[in-house]
């Protein structure tokens, strides 16, 4: 990616070093069960946290007391790089509600090691990374960048800038109500019945991290083979692909992110149009 001339979001709190020990994770989960949770939980929100719900990946029994840090740009590589891809996603995102008569809520973005406090209880890298809209927060564990390149073989600076981008895919969501729609009509369905609409929720996010893409191509920012990049990780991490991986039958009702093919088609979708109307995967006949 080309992001030199990128403005840097000052949106980013860095909590490296400040957690991680005195965890303890509930129901005696071993190793291989959180490996397991990795493979199946990453990259993209898991609905039980976005909502609020109980039930998520593990359930931390005690946690660790942190200070907040000051906000603004890091000065370190990494930090640098993802503050500047969050401020192309507030470059794109700030114009479309405006249009609308609205005003877009930056979010902020968390790096952390281990586990951290937040809204939706407490973090870990097991869950990947989320995004929790009770305050209005996009939790980035540092091990990921590796964990695309060595687990899910989508290593490059555009497959990072993809998750997150996916991850702010789910803050617009909520900025624009459809979290709480969700949240409103999750107790009335069955536990079968409620992996429909969150598959429906992150094909949508991937559909808005294309939109940003196509933005992000307008103003010069992507390079020759970072589309490939996006594909190729929104392909490794389909439903059916970690499903496989993790040599588990695949069974399409239990899905709650979409397919690789879903995956990559709605992001295709966003980047084609460049618009939030393309992505109403909600009443989309064919997903």
């Amino acid at each position: 990616m080309r992001l030199e001339d990128q403005r840097p979001s000052q949106n980013i709190e860095d909590r490296r070093g400040m957690g991680g020990r005195g965890m303890r994770v509930g129901g005696g989960i071993g190793i291989g069960g959180l490996l397991i949770a990795v493979v199946a939980m990453f990259m993209g929100v898991d609905p039980r946290i976005v909502l609020g719900l109980q039930g998520g990946a593990e359930q931390i029994t005690q946690s660790v007391p942190q200070k907040p840090r000051p906000v603004g740009a890091p000065n370190h590589e990494m930090g640098r790089f993802v503050a500047r891809v969050i401020g192309s996603t507030e470059d794109t995102w700030r114009l479309p509600f405006e249009q609308q008569g609205g005003q877009y809520g930056e979010p902020r973005l968390v790096l952390y090691e281990g586990g951290t406090r937040t809204a939706c209880g407490f973090g870990t890298a097991t869950a990947g990374p989320f995004c929790c809209p009770p305050d209005r927060t996009v939790y980035l564990d540092t091990s990921l960048f590796k964990l695309l390149s060595q687990r899910f073989r989508a290593p490059g600076d555009f497959a990072q800038a993809y998750v997150i981008a996916h991850e702010v895919g789910h803050h617009v969501q909520n900025q624009l109500g459809i979290m709480a729609k969700m949240q409103e009509m999750r107790p009335r369905l069955s536990e079968s019945q409620n992996n429909a609409p969150s598959v429906r929720v992150e094909l949508q996010a991937d559909c808005f991290a294309g939109v940003w893409a196509y933005h992000a191509q307008k103003r010069g920012q992507i390079e020759v083979g970072d589309v490939e990049e996006a594909l190729r990780a929104a392909s490794d991490i389909g439903d059916d692909t970690l499903r496989r991986a993790s040599q588990r039958r695949i069974v399409p009702e239990s899905f709650t992110h979409g397919t690789a093919e879903k995956r990559v088609r709605w992001f295709r979708t966003g980047l084609r149009s460049g618009t939030m109307v393309a992505c109403n995967t909600f009443e989309a006949t064919t997903l």
